[in-house]
């Protein structure tokens, strides 16, 4: 039996570049699903995405998905993406496996945790907000930090600068004055340890950065900058708070586990050669 792609309407193409189309997986003329893809606007027309797989429950264990998939690549590839990018939702450990299988790396994760009192920030650990100066400096060293993150796990630098600046512009249109958005210092005893930034997301309250200084890791300021995250969202109205932390950044995940944050989807990518 065969299985391919049938297109279900025209490819949808924006002004800036952005390609669509949905396709009906077929095995020999009969529908069996249905999948999506589309170039990454926020990545670029470069990078590709399988936005939607799904194939019937009736149809599933016979490696349909694992053709489909890899059906939309070659698709991919002729629209001229050099890598492919997926979200899987943490709780579909098949379709995980199924990434894996196909070669797909964690390029990171999204993670939530449900809120209740605020906690108490320890002894001598003091927050205040940033002041303009030190906001300009931050700045300029959150974008710099954010797109080696990116780079460092495969995406070209010119597409990871602009992520940065994009990103951040989008998500501090108004600077300090950015509504909803907590931009902190920490000290404690009255030295600087620590930069924080929780602000609003599309899922809720969310910690963009977090930040210990160099000379001051390994004394549990990060916890305390945590802490601090979850009285901000709490005093924003917030029931859960949610942060996104790349693959390779052991003591972050090692932390944010032991808060009680647990993954809610994973971020995974491929080369496509």
């Amino acid at each position: 039996m065969t299985t391919t792609l049938r297109p279900t309407a025209p490819e949808q193409r924006t002004d800036d570049g952005a390609r669509s189309r949905s396709y009906e997986v077929c095995v020999n003329s009969r529908r069996v699903g249905t999948v999506d893809i589309s170039t990454e606007p926020r990545l670029g027309p470069a990078v590709g995405r399988i936005a939607h797989l799904v194939i019937n429950e009736r149809d599933r264990h016979r490696g349909r998905a694992t053709v489909a998939a890899l059906a939309a690549e070659e698709v991919l590839r002729g629209w001229g993406c050099e890598q492919i990018v997926v979200s899987v939702p943490a709780s579909a450990t098949t379709a995980l496996g199924l990434a894996g299988a196909l070669g797909y790396t964690e390029r990171s994760r999204n993670m939530s945790k449900p809120l209740a009192a605020a906690p108490e920030l320890p002894a001598g650990s003091t927050p205040r907000p940033m002041d303009e100066a030190e906001f300009r400096r931050w700045l300029d060293h959150s974008r710099r930090s954010y797109a080696r993150d990116w780079i460092e796990r495969g995406l070209p630098p010119a597409l990871a600068e602009a992520k940065a600046r994009r990103d951040h512009e989008g998500a501090l249109g108004q600077g300090l004055a950015t509504p909803g958005t907590t931009l902190a210092v920490l000290s404690h005893d009255g030295e600087d340890v620590g930069t924080l930034w929780v602000g609003p997301h599309p899922d809720g309250r969310y910690v963009f950065d977090v930040e210990v200084g160099e000379a001051h890791r390994g004394r549990g300021h990060g916890r305390t900058l945590m802490l601090l995250a979850e009285r901000e969202a709490l005093a924003a109205g917030a029931a859960a708070l949610g942060l996104h932390v790349f693959a390779g950044n052991t003591p972050a995940l090692r932390l944010y586990e032991s808060l009680g944050y647990r993954p809610t989807a994973f971020n995974l990518y491929k080369p496509l050669l």
